[in-house]
């Protein structure tokens, strides 16, 4: 018999109903259905912090895995980044803000994207006034490290998506200066 400790067990209780219950409204409101292969399999090893590789076709919910996964495990009372997602392209990195900001419309998640191309002074003022995740490519998250504007200290939790894209653009430098 397997004994598994009460916080073990109230958070194996937590996810279950997360899943059953709440995760079917919120993905039904940004068009999903039914969760996908990949969401019902990397949700819950998401949310306990576990590290996710993910593999998969296009299409097949791998952004709204790994946000619902982040949205659960972020401290909404700290407004600072505890999130740090980096994706390969401009529009990559806006649409994933966008699946972040749909999920987490209700949660009052804070939610930014930097990326090149906009303005630098923006995304200084955005960063100094508290959010909870910064989605962003490579370029413009390694000069606001630099410059200071991101502060790493309560980053609990780094998203690499199309890691293999991103290293094959020669962004490796900047990826391995972002973690």
């Amino acid at each position: 018999m397997l004994m598994v400790g009460w916080e073990s067990f109230v958070l194996v209780c937590c996810l279950l109903f997360y899943i059953v219950f709440l995760l079917p409204p919120i993905l039904c409101c940004v068009g999903f259905e039914k969760p996908s292969a990949i969401q019902q399999r990397g949700i819950v090893p998401f949310c306990k912090g576990l590290d996710v590789i993910q593999q998969a076709q296009s299409g097949t919910g791998k952004t709204a895995t790994f946000c619902s996964g982040i949205l659960q495990q972020l401290d909404y009372g700290l407004v600072e980044c505890q999130a740090l997602v980096l994706a390969p392209t401009r529009e990559l990195a806006q649409q994933i803000e966008k699946v972040m900001r749909a999920l987490g419309d209700y949660l009052g998640v804070k939610v930014h994207a930097c990326v090149g191309g906009t303005s630098v002074r923006e995304d200084q003022r955005i960063l100094a006034s508290g959010v909870h995740v910064v989605v962003g490519t490579p370029g413009r998250v390694f000069d606001m490290l630099r410059r200071q504007s991101l502060r790493p200290d309560n980053i609990k939790m780094f998203v690499l998506d199309e890691a293999d894209e991103m290293l094959s653009r020669g962004f490796k430098d900047q990826v391995n200066s972002s973690i």
